[in-house]
C-alpha cells in the first residue's frame, strides 16, 4: 500500500551566497543509467527571470545520498535576457541527455532555441545548438519540465517536447514538438491562450496526461489537465479538464508515473507558493487519495520528481523530488528530497 515517507532531504543549491550566484530556480532532475542528475538556473545578478544565467548541474552516483561540486555546463555570458530552462530528455537506447532550452524569450531579440546534448552520462556537454532553423523563430519556451520517449506507442524513439510559444497578440498556446536526437518537427496544437509550464507523463495504457498551470486562473485557481489518447498526435478538447483537487498558485508543478500510480507535487495552495505537497492517484488522476504528503510547510516554488527504473526491489520504493524552498522566500534554496513510497518499510 502507498504510504509516502519523507525520507531523507538535503540542500543541493542556496541562493545569496556573497559571490556566488544571485538565485537559484527552475529545478530539474533526471536518471540516467541509474544516476541522478540535478539541473538548475544560475541566475548571476538578481532573481528575476530575465537576465544572466548559467545552466547548472549536479550529479548523484549513489542515489542522492552525496552530490558532485556545481557544474556550469552553459554560460549566456552577460547577455541581458539570457537563458530560460527547459526541457529535459533522455535517449534511454543511445544513452543520450538531451536539454533544450530558450534565449532572449522576454525581448524581441533574436528569440533562440538552443539544445545541448551529452552521451558521457552528464560528464561533458556539446556545445549549444540553435534549433530555431528547424522549429522556427518565434520565442518558445520549452517546459520547464522533462520531454518524455514514448514506450507504449509505436516508434519508440520519438521524443516529446511540450513548450509554449509566444505570439505577437500575447498569448502562449501550448504546442508540441515531436523530435529524434537529429531534429525536430513541428506539430502545433493550440488548446489554450495561456497555459504555461507544462509536464507530460506517459501511462501504463499509452495515453499521455499533460499537466498545466493555469496562468491566468482560468475557470478555478487549479491545475488544468490534458490528455491525449494517440501519443501526443493529438489532443482533443474533450479530453480537456480542470482538477479541483489540485488547488494551484499558477506554478511548474511535478509529475510522475511509477509502476501505474501517478503523483503530482506542488504548492497546494490557491493564492501562495507555500505548503509542498506530494499526491498521488492510481485512476490516472481521475481520482487522487485523501490522504497527502506535505513535504514543506513553508515557502515553496517549482518542483520536479523522477525515479530510477532499474529492476531492483530496492529502487522500486523510492521517487526523487527537487524543488524550490524557503524560509522567507520560495527561492532561497533548491532542496533535494528522497521519498520511500512504502513508510520506509
Amino acid at each position: 500500500q502507498i504510504d509516502p515517507l519523507v525520507y531523507e532531504e538535503q540542500q543541493l543549491w542556496v541562493s545569496g551566497v556573497k559571490g556566488k550566484e544571485n538565485t537559484y530556480r527552475i529545478p530539474l532532475p533526471y536518471t540516467p543509467k541509474g544516476r541522478l542528475q540535478a539541473f538548475a538556473e544560475a541566475r548571476k545578478a538578481s532573481s528575476r527571470d530575465a537576465g544572466q544565467k548559467f545552466i547548472a548541474m549536479r550529479r548523484s552516483t549513489d542515489k542522492g545520498a552525496t552530490w558532485s561540486p556545481t557544474r556550469f555546463i552553459v554560460d549566456d555570458g552577460q547577455d541581458p535576457d539570457g537563458l530560460n530552462l527547459g526541457s529535459l530528455v533522455v535517449d534511454e537506447e543511445k544513452g543520450l541527455i538531451i536539454l533544450v532550452y530558450s534565449l532572449h524569450f522576454h525581448t524581441t531579440k533574436a528569440a533562440g532555441t538552443m539544445m545541448v546534448v551529452s552521451d558521457t552520462d552528464g560528464l561533458s556537454w556539446s556545445r549549444p545548438r540553435n534549433i530555431s532553423g528547424q522549429i522556427g523563430v518565434q520565442p518558445f519556451s520549452p517546459g520547464p519540465g522533462f520531454g518524455i520517449q514514448k514506450k507504449k506507442q509505436s516508434k519508440k524513439t520519438r521524443f516529446l517536447h511540450f513548450v509554449n510559444v509566444l505570439h505577437s497578440n500575447g498569448t502562449w498556446p501550448l504546442t508540441i514538438y515531436r523530435s529524434k536526437p537529429k531534429g525536430f518537427e513541428s506539430k502545433q496544437r493550440t488548446l489554450l491562450s495561456c497555459p504555461t509550464s507544462l509536464q507530460p507523463v506517459e501511462m501504463t495504457d499509452g495515453s499521455i496526461i499533460v499537466n498545466v498551470r493555469n496562468q491566468n486562473y482560468y475557470h478555478c485557481r487549479c491545475r488544468i489537465v490534458v490528455r491525449s489518447l494517440d501519443g501526443g498526435l493529438t489532443l482533443p478538447i474533450d479530453q480537456l479538464y480542470f482538477d479541483y483537487t489540485l488547488v494551484d498558485p499558477a506554478v511548474a508543478a511535478g509529475a510522475l508515473q511509477k509502476d501505474g500510480v501517478l503523483y503530482f507535487t506542488n504548492p497546494a495552495h490557491e493564492y501562495y507558493r507555500i505548503n509542498l505537497t506530494l499526491r498521488w492517484s492510481t485512476t490516472h488522476g481521475q481520482v487522487w487519495e485523501n490522504k497527502t504528503v506535505r513535504i514543506w510547510g513553508g515557502p515553496s516554488g517549482y518542483s520536479s520528481m523522477t525515479s530510477l527504473n532499474s529492476c531492483s526491489v530496492e529502487d522500486s520504493k523510492f521517487i526523487y523530488v527537487i524543488y524550490e524552498k524557503g524560509l522567507k522566500n520560495y527561492y532561497e534554496t533548491i532542496s533535494f528530497v528522497k521519498i520511500h513510497l512504502f513508510g520506509g518499510k
